[in-house]
């Protein structure tokens, strides 16, 4: 990371948003962990890859709240600061609407979203893909990896050619643990 992007990390005030993030403590994923340590770890991905945007990373943090929180109360995030209401505008914009499929969803966000949320969504998506392990069924695997070719490549190909290679490693990874599982799959059944 550059000396300016260092400074531009150390001058964010991201407290509010961790505050509000710690509603997702207590929240397990499908995939395994807790959705607080997913939001943090999305951030982290951001900073791996050089991203020093203060609404990117407060975004970040709570990006999963609005979906994952029955009746949450918007107006957390968007008093939390002064870049709150861009935050909370570039949350809506990766959270999935009631009624709205998946793929529509991850094309919306792929061809009608902002940068911002294209990065973030791969950010995300790369954070689900590291949490995914073989505990998942192999099914949902399949799925997933199936899905983030579809949809998440071409996002990541528009944003960021490094998050790019790193999924395209990670799908392949899972793809090669699938071919594994496979004969003692057939073999329990």
């Amino acid at each position: 990371m550059t000396e300016k992007g260092r400074r531009e990390l150390a001058a964010m005030v991201i407290a509010p948003y961790m505050a509000i993030a710690t509603f997702l403590i207590s929240k397990s994923r499908r995939i395994g962990g807790n959705q607080f340590r997913h939001q943090c770890a999305t951030r982290a991905i951001l900073i791996d890859y050089g991203y020093t945007d203060a609404v990117l990373h407060k975004a970040a943090l709570v990006h999963d709240i609005i979906e994952d929180l029955e009746g949450f109360n918007q107006d957390l995030i968007r008093t939390a600061d002064a870049d709150g209401k861009r935050v909370l505008e570039l949350v809506l914009e990766v959270t999935r609407a009631p009624g709205e499929t998946k793929p529509d969803f991850l094309t919306r966000i792929r061809t009608r979203g902002s940068e911002k949320a294209r990065i973030l969504k791969v950010a995300d998506r790369l954070s689900n893909m590291h949490d995914m392990g073989i505990v998942s069924r192999p099914d949902f695997i399949e799925r997933y990896c199936d899905e983030t070719e579809n949809f998440i490549f071409p996002m990541a190909a528009g944003v960021d050619q490094d998050m790019l290679r790193e999924l395209r490693d990670l799908v392949a990874s899972r793809r090669d643990v699938l071919s594994m599982m496979r004969p003692v799959l057939v073999c329990a059944v």
